[in-house]
């Protein structure tokens, strides 16, 4: 007897939740923070491992037929934890001389691997180009890719060793946001080249954006901070408030993916510029992220997972993989850390905070899943490029832990941030 759709995304819902629960757990019992074993748990219900292993159980239990509804719901999810993204935007933290330090190595945490990343570009785009993307589009999201940060998982690791408050900690943190906030607009800039095609596309696009962060912070940012204004007894805004949030974050959202950016750019915008307000933080983290990063994100996981396959490391494919990765870990661990030297810290903290940088975790899925929506990439080179952020972001603890062992606190005898290496 045929299953019915709706049994079937229920059974998709129990499937992906244990995987994603089981695998976080086992990821955190060995040091890593869960979500890389949900983001794992993803790649393994596709047809990289589960297909492979259970090719009847897996095109029964997820028929192509049912990947749209699994995308929708991936794609809502990542939509809600970009507006809660958003919403704790804060400017990096310390010192002038560190905020100026930040800037500069989150500035060169972007030009080293943006270069290296075009460098290789010509040779992936005669193999692995989609047809009929040109080659400008392809290559700068290939820079892009390999340049991300996953700021989410940086402030994990800090936190877990106790670091938040050191120098390299504070560092990272700022040039994460800084590597993070450029990545993005450039993302939305080659989004835009590649539907560009027309020269109408490009104006709804350029224009389209304009208007959408005009709007949010001339109009819906000054609207907001008078509806949020904390109005019960505990300092919250009360909760019918939320109806109005989520029209404005889903009315955002499908008017950035209207003129053909992505839904997560307007989510994003309309999260920063509601009031930066830690009483409002910790309401959205409470009413809409659990909804978001329990349920929805472990969707999006799995949904992009489906779209990985065996052939990425057929044959002479197995040597790209081996450049992307040695130019991903290159332009991020080693492009930062010169940063960090070049802005008077000591090797050791410099290293830390390349190490730190070179974790790519749920920020690069989210751009790969933004690529190969709007067809910039492939099945082989998204695959390729999953199985890569999980090996960087993988590698990130570990080696902190060895590069930081030997030093008496985590957060102790900092070093000076100014005045060229010492």
């Amino acid at each position: 007897m045929a299953m019915s759709a709706a049994l079937l995304l229920l059974l998709q819902l129990v499937l992906v939740l244990a995987a994603a629960k089981a695998c976080g757990e086992l990821l955190r019992r060995l040091g890593q923070p869960p979500v890389i074993g949900e983001m794992a748990a993803g790649l393994a219900l596709g047809p990289l491992v589960f297909g492979v292993w259970m090719p009847e159980a897996h095109a029964a239990l997820f028929p192509v037929a049912s990947l749209p509804v699994l995308g929708g719901l991936g794609t809502l999810g990542v939509t809600v934890f970009m507006f809660v993204m958003g919403a704790g935007l804060r400017a990096p933290e310390g010192s002038r001389a560190q905020v100026r330090a930040a800037v500069s190595i989150g500035g060169v945490g972007i030009v080293v691997p943006l270069a290296l990343g075009l460098a290789i570009a010509p040779g992936l785009y005669r193999d692995f180009a989609p047809a009929g993307v040109g080659f400008w589009p392809f290559a700068l999201f290939v820079a892009a890719a390999v340049s991300v940060t996953a700021f989410p998982v940086l402030a994990r690791i800090l936190k877990d060793r106790g670091m938040l408050h050191s120098t390299p900690g504070r560092l990272a943190l700022g040039a994460g946001l800084v590597n993070d906030g450029v990545v993005w607009i450039f993302l939305a800039a080659v989004l835009a080249l590649a539907g560009a095609g027309s020269g109408r596309g490009a104006l709804l696009a350029v224009g389209g954006a304009v208007v959408l962060g005009a709007a949010t912070f001339g109009l819906l940012g000054p609207l907001f901070a008078r509806l949020l204004r904390p109005a019960t007894f505990d300092g919250e805004p009360r909760v019918p408030a939320l109806v109005p949030v989520w029209l404005g974050l889903l009315g955002c959202a499908a008017f950035s993916e209207w003129i053909g950016l992505h839904a997560i750019f307007g989510a994003f915008l309309f999260g920063a510029c509601l009031p930066r307000d830690d009483r409002l933080l910790r309401w959205f983290g409470r009413r809409i992220e659990p909804l978001a990063v329990g349920l929805l994100m472990p969707v999006m996981f799995v949904a992009a997972g489906q779209h990985a396959t065996p052939e990425a490391f057929g044959g002479m494919a197995g040597g790209t993989f081996v450049l992307l990765l040695a130019v991903a870990i290159a332009g991020k661990f080693a492009g930062c850390a010169a940063g960090a030297r070049l802005n008077g810290c000591g090797w050791r903290d410099s290293l830390a905070i390349g190490s730190l940088m070179n974790a790519r975790g749920l920020m690069e899925l989210i751009v790969l899943r933004v690529g190969y929506d709007a067809g910039l990439i492939g099945p082989e080179l998204f695959t390729m490029l999953f199985v890569l952020t999980l090996v960087t972001t993988v590698m990130a603890s570990p080696l902190l832990a060895l590069i930081d062992r030997g030093r008496a606190m985590p957060g102790a005898a900092p070093d000076a941030v100014a005045g060229g290496p010492p």
